[in-house]
């Protein structure tokens, strides 16, 4: 078994930080990322705690889901929220409880993404069609990004991207843990 997976799992599914976890079970933020990574294994009393501290019991951490997972989609899965000249489409059903949140952005000429706040995690995106910027806001950096290019980051930085061009950008953007 996976423990520093499941305990991923379980922390995201509650919806906790590490930060937030660390609090909550007195350890540190650092010794639960090594966990998390399989860095390190914890001792039972250690784990007790942090599945606690999760709603898990000790007993039932160990146990299998025995759900079915789904693997492949279709256009009639997904869901599109759209306003401000910006559209997403969440391309997997749920995806908030998956490692990864795969969504289509589109931007209109002129708009922007929604901001997005310091994390533990990180993003992959590729641009598919138009010109955008990647801004971390409060810092000079900007990445002009076209069409085939791509670009990854760690959530350490409060970023955003930005349609520079004259018709609509659309982007691939991939993060984990879900964050849109």
């Amino acid at each position: 078994m996976d423990i520093g997976k499941r305990l991923r799992q379980l922390r995201t599914k509650n919806s906790l930080t590490l930060e937030e976890l660390a609090s909550r079970t007195e350890l540190t933020k650092g010794f639960l990322s090594q966990l998390e990574r399989n860095l390190t294994s914890p001792s039972i009393s250690t784990l007790e705690n942090i599945t606690g501290v999760l709603g898990v019991p000790l007993e039932d951490f160990f146990k299998e889901e025995d759900r079915e997972t789904r693997i492949s989609f279709s256009k009639d899965d997904y869901s599109v929220d759209e306003k401000d000249g910006r559209k997403i489409t969440w391309l997997v059903p749920d995806s908030q409880k998956n490692i990864l949140e795969p969504i289509l952005m589109e931007l209109q000429p002129g708009t922007e993404s929604q901001e997005i706040e310091p994390y533990e995690g990180a993003e992959f995106g590729y641009v598919l069609k138009g010109r955008v910027d990647l801004i971390k806001t409060g810092t000079n950096e900007v990445y002009h990004l076209r069409k085939g290019d791509s670009f990854y980051l760690e959530g350490d930085y409060t970023h955003k991207l930005s349609n520079i061009g004259k018709e609509p950008g659309v982007i691939l953007w991939v993060a984990t843990p879900s964050i849109f």
